[in-house]
């Protein structure tokens, strides 16, 4: 039973978004998603050895605990790879997570890549908020 219900309200959201997508103007209200914060992304740069990184990892840490302190970090990741860091940031967008991340130590000194990712509410769920 329990089984039948979990099919019947997939189906129900995949249908409800299908309708909903063919509508334009809320296909358009779900292009622009509000922006609730950035996910930073960092690598450190090929050939950059683990030397130069500690080297500089103290002020980084003092830096970015401030951040957090200050409300701008929101969490704070490793990679499970050991290439650097995932942060997401309270951030109203990327450029303003661009101007936080541009000036911890370690980007001053060139030894890491970003990547950004604009986040936001998951908007599938704004399907079950609408009317049938």
């Amino acid at each position: 039973m329990k089984a039948i219900r979990n099919v019947i309200l997939a189906l129900t959201l995949t249908l409800t978004g299908a309708i909903s997508m063919a509508d334009p103007s809320l296909a358009q209200a779900q292009a622009t998603p509000p922006t609730s914060g950035v996910m930073v992304i960092l690598t450190v740069k090929a050939g950059v050895t683990r030397e130069q990184v500690m080297a500089v990892m103290p002020d980084e840490i003092r830096q970015t605990v401030q951040l957090y302190l200050n409300g701008k970090v929101r969490e704070w990741y490793s990679r499970s790879d050991g290439r650097g860091t995932v942060f997401l940031l309270d951030v109203k967008d990327v450029a303003e997570g661009h101007a936080i991340m541009d000036g911890l130590p370690l980007a001053k000194q060139d030894l890491i890549d970003h990547e950004y990712i604009a986040v936001g509410p998951l908007m599938p769920l704004r399907l079950l908020m609408t009317k049938p």
